[in-house]
């Protein structure tokens, strides 16, 4: 067959055919005449698949159909601006130009002629605030069976689905979220399952398409859980996994089968021999997993279940990107820190099941404490999605009871630069720093205030909400309509939230 032969062979035996026995020694493949050396054996080449049954002809199937708002280059000139990255600007400047933070300083900073000037005096500054952990979209709005698409709950292992495949973007909690800050939101499968499938990063834009939301070249994540929820869930149908151990079974029988599968297509590549692997979905997110190309994000309550996730990363090599939860992370903050895995966790949220008991308001700045830390504050919640930067705020608070000393601006990096670390985006967003994306967020107040509210939210230096004007109070086709419409609330205009 002419796919067994090396690119020129067919050509090379038909010549020798014609040129008869005067081309013999010239024909040669293998063996040499008196100081020649032999050739190499061959190398076959993998040979091309039909559609779709090979992932490597396409690594990016859905892609990201993202433009971006409106926008025009700006100066945000004389408030104070937490970078985001550790700094405190007083009367300082942030300076946008084509949808990138160009220059950030003092009153000093020059102004680019042209430019519009958005006067901040009396305000503050911040990066734009990152969710990491939220089912917007997924577990949309109202919350019916018919909307409930979070849980792919049918299998401990459901690592081939992926949940922007669920994503409705016309959830109202997207507006909602908007006028809370929210640039970037990471929306997860739920935790019904040891493996709950892909994660994807999206950017707080009206879309009437998931595409039209996707964070564009961020990385994708898969879901994990640990402990109660894939047990309680398993276990009340008389099925594996029931237990702690019946978890870690799962998870190291996934991960066997993976590596497995990643060994055969990467021969097969190399060799181009026999018959090429059947595509399977579900191995080949967790073979990303042990590439490296897709991060973990693990759902994991208990310090010692987290000790125990971190010892099977290891057996199978791969790393934790993010714990999430992290309820005793506390308890092996230096762990964490050592093994640069973020925790992204709640303030004022324990005590509703067991593994969760051993929870305390001073958890993120304990976490923060370590050397080489990456402490986040997430939702999981589609209302406390709305004030992230209250939740920030009592974490703070709670910090400095305990006796650290925690400035605002390095505790911003809490729901901004580390939230983007933790989901692999900090090169593209998360602080104040040129080159960046202008996410950037105008508050009336100092945001750990809890009389703060988002005045202004721009996406990539696109304006896409502003409290002073309904025109930017974007609303889903969903909400026209609904009881309450039309009405004011808390003496604001419509739309305003």
């Amino acid at each position: 067959m002419t796919t067994d032969l090396t690119p020129g062979s067919g050509l090379r035996i038909l010549a020798c055919a014609v040129a008869g026995a005067l081309a013999v020694s010239a024909c040669a493949t293998t063996g040499a005449t008196d100081g020649d050396k032999a050739e190499t054996p061959p190398t076959r080449q993998a040979r091309a698949l039909p559609t779709g049954l090979d992932a490597a002809t396409n690594l990016d199937p859905y892609p990201s159909t993202y433009r971006g708002l409106p926008r025009e280059n700006m100066a945000i000139v004389g408030g104070t601006v937490f970078t985001g990255a550790g700094q405190r600007i007083e009367n300082g400047t942030v300076v946008v130009t084509d949808g990138k933070v160009a220059a950030v300083g003092d009153a000093s900073t020059p102004v680019p002629a042209g430019y519009r000037v958005v006067n901040a005096e009396g305000r503050f500054v911040t990066p734009g605030i990152i969710d990491v952990h939220s089912h917007l979209g997924a577990g949309p709005s109202p919350g019916v069976q018919g909307n409930s698409d979070v849980n792919e709950a049918t299998n401990p292992n459901t690592a081939q689905v992926w949940v922007e495949h669920s994503v409705w973007p016309q959830d109202p909690g997207f507006n909602a979220a908007r006028a809370g800050g929210i640039t970037t939101l990471h929306i997860l499968p739920g935790s019904a399952n040891l493996f709950g499938g892909r994660g994807v990063t999206l950017r707080n834009v009206p879309s009437v398409t998931m595409q039209g939301m996707k964070f564009p070249g961020a990385p994708y994540t898969i879901k994990m859980a640990c402990g109660e929820n894939p047990s309680r869930v398993y276990g009340g149908r008389n099925s594996s996994p029931a237990t702690g151990m019946g978890n870690m079974a799962g998870y190291r029988a996934g991960f066997i089968a993976a590596r497995d599968y990643k060994d055969k297509w990467d021969r097969w590549r190399e060799t181009g021999e026999g018959t090429p692997p059947t595509r399977s979905l579900q191995n080949e997110t967790l073979s990303g997993v042990l590439d490296g190309s897709i991060l973990v994000q693990n759902h994991c309550y208990r310090a010692d279940e987290m000790a125990l996730m971190i010892d099977m990363s290891r057996e199978f090599g791969y790393r934790i990107t993010t714990f999430h939860h992290a309820t005793e992370a506390y308890k092996v903050a230096p762990l964490l820190a050592r093994e640069g895995i973020c925790a992204a966790m709640w303030t004022g949220w324990w005590g509703f099941k067991m593994e969760s008991l051993d929870g305390i308001e001073e958890n993120v700045a304990l976490v923060d404490a370590a050397q080489g830390s990456c402490a986040v504050v997430h939702s999981d919640d589609a209302e406390l999605i709305q004030r992230l930067n209250q939740e920030a705020a009592a974490a703070l608070s709670a910090g400095r009871r305990a006796g650290l000393d925690i400035s605002e601006e390095h505790a911003i990096a809490w729901i901004t630069l580390n939230a983007a670390k933790a989901i692999g985006i900090d090169d593209q967003t998360g602080s104040l720093e040129a080159g960046k994306r202008a996410d950037v967020v105008i508050w009336s107040a100092d945001p750990f205030s809890i009389y703060a509210r988002a005045d202004q939210v721009f996406i990539d230096g696109g304006l896409a909400f502003d409290r002073f004007d309904p025109a930017y109070q974007p609303l889903s086709d969903f909400e026209l309509g609904q009881p309450g419409y039309g009405q004011d609330a808390a003496a604001t205009r419509q739309g305003a939230r």
